[in-house]
């Protein structure tokens, strides 16, 4: 089914785009959630009427993306961690574990932001890229050390 979203859906596109969905996603989600409309001639016609709004939305989004990328790049954890010999630790640093070391520096960021390819499992310094935005990707240091 084909729709145009009404808000920016990261994983769909951004507010104003034509969409191809499955016909459930937008029956059950998007079209009763109001983040998106049928593509229609009507429908169509109301989204260009609104495109400079859209413009400005879009304009704002990505300038608090760089605004809270400012912020965030050159931030520095430690996170204190259990060591067996050779500096492998007993368990693993994993999102859960960046967030609240991030939220004891009282910067919020979401679950899906970090984009940790798998957890980190031995000692050092680590360089992990947080998705603030479609193309905005500011990069914090994590410092893991033993307790």
């Amino acid at each position: 089914m084909k729709v145009i979203l009404k808000e920016t859906i990261e994983s769909l596109g951004i507010i104003g785009s034509m969409v191809n969905v499955a016909d459930g996603y937008a029956r059950n989600y998007l079209l009763p959630q109001g983040k998106a409309v049928i593509d229609s001639h009507q429908n169509r016609k109301i989204i260009e009427q609104a495109r400079t709004k859209f413009e400005l939305q879009i304009a704002m989004e990505k300038a608090h993306a760089e605004e809270m990328a400012k912020r965030l790049e050159g931030v520095t954890c430690t996170i204190t961690a259990k060591v067996a010999e050779e500096d492998r630790l007993y368990g693993s640093i994993t999102i859960h574990d960046i967030i609240e070391a991030l939220e004891a520096k009282d910067i919020k960021i979401e679950k899906r932001m970090l984009l940790l390819p798998e957890p980190i499992k031995a000692i050092g310094t680590y360089k992990v890229p947080i998705r603030v935005y479609k193309d905005v990707e500011p990069e914090i240091t994590i410092e893991v050390v033993p307790e």
